[in-house]
């Protein structure tokens, strides 16, 4: 990549990045930038219904153009190989400027639903060589803290999804275009900092050829019984996840959340709701060091389907702060299983296959999104907040599939009723 091979110049910024921040750090402020291109056509969905006469539907298609186009992308880097066959910072880079070209592209010349439709499918692909190769990225540079680690990416992952509401609220004066655009500076800058870093030494030798792995060989990490528990339990709650970030907006909106507290209105609201996320990932990360990432998976995503239920039974009759509080710690627990089971996935996968396994495990489990969203944002219109009911089976089944990893893991004893 840029480090060996570059000026002194840059060979000096590299060394001072891994030896300041640290990689890790780097990592993940990159992958925050670049995956503040997730969301940022929801943070100015007001103004597009308005410009364009669409519906609350009709934002959901945009975020399903978006899962779609990565599961398309993950697809394609992991059952052809390309995720292990190159240097995952190639990829990020190359994945962040595509990401970053398609997403200007729609902010300042789409025109109607379909051009929007095309280009947001496009950003989606692009997130495939971003989340997934972030995450490999990790482990070559931290495998023995995995799952702290990852927790800090998904961390910003969350803060990135997050953060075009923040900016929506911060220039909540200026026109969509520029406030969706700035997420193609931010994903720039995060391309800039992963060229410069570059990969880690703990998965390829220096020197080492890349992968030249047969496609369709990811499937072999399904084999393995440890790690298909991990990605069903992923599974489980990949189903609440992009379906709850999606229609945070609308729930805030119906209830008035942003009018009857001092949150920032509906921006505001949404952005610290899903932000809270954020804090989630980092606790899960500091416990699954004391007590194991199959714990803190399992504990987040009960957690999270306690709150969908206590969410959709109160909000009729709980005041605006509890409901809004609840809100709050259901975007807390809702992501902070997802680093746990992607660290778990990694450990028991072949280190050959990470790259591809990770990311066909992402390409499934926002294929399950795409159904959840447009689930949720149909229901949303005939059933209000009720449509919250159709987030609760992710997590119970979820936890269902995960539960012989769990009991291995947390010594839990079967007992003969």
């Amino acid at each position: 990549m840029l480090g060996t091979g570059a000026p002194q110049a840059v060979a000096r910024i590299r060394a001072r990045l891994i030896l300041k921040p640290g990689p890790v750090a780097v990592i993940a402020l990159a992958q925050l930038f670049g995956t503040s291109l997730w969301f940022s056509a929801n943070s100015a969905a007001a103004d597009l219904q308005a410009a364009w006469g669409i519906t609350a539907a009709d934002i959901g298609l945009l975020t399903g153009a978006v899962q779609l186009g990565f599961i398309a992308g993950t697809l394609f880097v992991s059952l052809t190989g390309l995720a292990d066959r190159f240097r995952a910072s190639s990829l990020f880079v190359i994945s962040a400027i595509a990401g970053a070209a398609f997403n200007a592209v729609f902010a300042w010349w789409a025109s109607s639903l379909s051009e929007a439709l095309v280009l947001r499918f496009l950003v989606g692909a692009s997130l495939a060589g971003i989340y997934p190769l972030g995450m490999k990225l990790i482990v070559t540079w931290a495998p023995e803290r995995t799952g702290a680690a990852l927790a800090q990416l998904v961390a910003m992952l969350t803060l990135g999804t997050a953060l075009p509401h923040g900016l929506r609220l911060v220039g909540a004066e200026l026109p969509w275009p520029l406030i969706i655009g700035a997420s193609s500076l931010l994903a720039m800058l995060g391309a800039l900092a992963i060229g410069i870093l570059g990969d880690g030494p703990h998965l390829n030798r220096p020197g080492a050829q890349p992968n030249r792995l047969r496609p369709g060989a990811v499937t072999k990490a399904f084999r393995i019984p440890a790690f298909r528990a991990a990605a069903l339990g992923y599974f489980g709650h990949m189903w609440e996840l992009y379906a709850f970030w999606t229609i945070i907006p609308l729930y805030v909106a119906r209830l008035a959340l942003g009018q009857t507290l001092p949150v920032g209105g509906i921006s505001g609201a949404s952005f610290l709701i899903i932000a809270a996320g954020t804090l989630g990932c980092l606790v899960g990360g500091r416990l699954s060091q004391r007590v194991g990432s199959e714990c803190v998976a399992a504990g987040a995503l009960a957690l999270s389907g306690l709150c969908s239920l206590v969410f959709v039974l109160g909000s009729s009759y709980l005041p605006p702060f509890a409901l809004f509080a609840i809100l709050v710690f259901w975007g807390a627990t809702v992501v902070a299983d997802s680093p746990q089971f992607s660290a778990l996935s990694a450990r028991h996968c072949p280190k050959e296959l990470v790259g591809s396994a990770l990311a066909i495990q992402n390409a499934i489990g926002f294929a399950i999104t795409v159904v959840s969203i447009a689930l949720i944002t149909r229901l949303f219109e005939h059933m209000g907040i009720d449509s919250a009911w159709i987030l609760l089976p992710g997590p119970l089944l979820g936890l269902a599939a995960f539960w012989p990893s769990l009991r291995a893991a947390c010594g839990i004893r079967r007992t003969n009723l």
